[in-house]
């Protein structure tokens, strides 16, 4: 469905010297800098696949979808997408995809939001009975019914989102760019938001490539994960594999009787543990001590705790997926 292969982008960058001089000497005679965004990434998604695609910001993750999605052509290397090439006929690939901005919408701000739907109709030439169709499958797994004869402007952040992205999937796209799609939602609508992409993509058979900085997204929905870094492919896998990889790391949260008994605890000198194979974080509430597993067992590190503190709860876990991430990053 979507290949890339050996892609890279670069872009100019203006290198001024201070000052006035500086500035007016810019104007005659200019000096660039090539700034490489994207630097030979390839990479491959089957039809219905559900791909998260992360990295920090100016990681060079947005360069790389919008080179998916043909607002920028590639410096150099391929992209094929469903058999086109995304910024060679964009007239005709835009139709054959669907895109979710978190921070933007595509919909009409003073226009009630079946009238939206309807503009979008004509635009896509959506046949009357696929029409129906859609709307009866997004009133069922989006719930629209509730506003759906309310202006955008009058619209939550949480049924914008869901809107948005009934509006990017009324022509039956082959693929689905979701750009940060539950950000700023509160916990229960973006539960809501997660099983409407999943069941889109179980009804659908949709090619979904998501972007987020909320790993949970990631977490829910996808089971492979692209990771970018500095304009390369550092990561291109499995979740489960980069657990099992990367996620040797475990946790125990404490409550303890005497929140000061946590500097009873000398990991470096009593365990022989240097700096990168432990951390520990508190607050009111709790104390997590996070910890290599392979150096220390479970098991061990319990022993340590609990003799040399007053334990009033406890809990070991294994570490989420953002402290997988960091440590990757590091």
């Amino acid at each position: 469905m979507i290949k890339v292969q050996n892609v890279s982008k670069e872009f100019k960058k203006v290198v001024k010297e201070s000052g006035l001089k500086g500035s007016v000497k810019s104007l005659f005679s200019r000096k660039y800098d090539i700034v490489k965004a994207v630097n030979d990434i390839s990479f491959t998604v089957a039809k219905g696949e559900i791909l998260g695609f992360i990295g920090a910001n100016g990681a060079g993750k947005s360069t790389t979808i919008k080179m998916l999605t043909g607002i920028l052509t590639p410096t150099k290397g391929e992209i094929e997408i469903n058999g086109q090439i995304p910024y060679k006929n964009r007239k005709k690939y835009v139709r054959e995809i669907g895109v979710v901005f978190g921070q933007r919408t595509q919909l009409w701000w003073d226009l009630p939001l079946t009238e939206t739907f309807t503009v979008l109709k004509e635009i896509y030439q959506v046949d009357d009975a696929r029409f129906k169709k859609q709307m009866d499958f997004f009133n069922e797994v989006l719930e629209l019914k509730d506003f759906v004869k309310s202006p955008v402007r009058t619209l939550s952040l949480g049924q914008r989102m869901r809107a948005d992205l009934a509006a990017s999937m009324l022509h039956s796209p082959k693929v689905l760019f979701l750009d940060e799609p539950t950000i700023g939602l509160d916990v229960v609508v973006k539960s809501n938001i997660r099983e409407a992409i999943t069941k889109i993509n179980q009804e659908e058979q949709t090619t979904i490539i998501l972007t987020t900085h909320d790993l949970k997204d990631i977490e829910t929905l996808c089971k492979r994960i692209i990771m970018i870094d500095k304009g390369t492919l550092i990561y291109d896998g499995s979740l489960l594999d980069m657990k099992n990889k990367f996620g040797k790391f475990r946790e125990i949260n404490l409550s303890l009787q005497n929140n000061s008994d946590i500097n009873m605890l000398r990991f470096k000198e009593d365990l022989n543990l240097n700096s990168d194979d432990f951390q520990i974080k508190s607050n009111k509430e709790k104390i997590t001590v996070i910890f290599n597993s392979q150096k220390i067992g479970v098991s061990d590190m319990l022993s340590y705790i609990l003799t040399h503190t007053n334990i009033a709860d406890i809990s070991v876990n294994d570490v989420n997926i953002e402290e997988i991430v960091r440590r990757m990053y590091k």
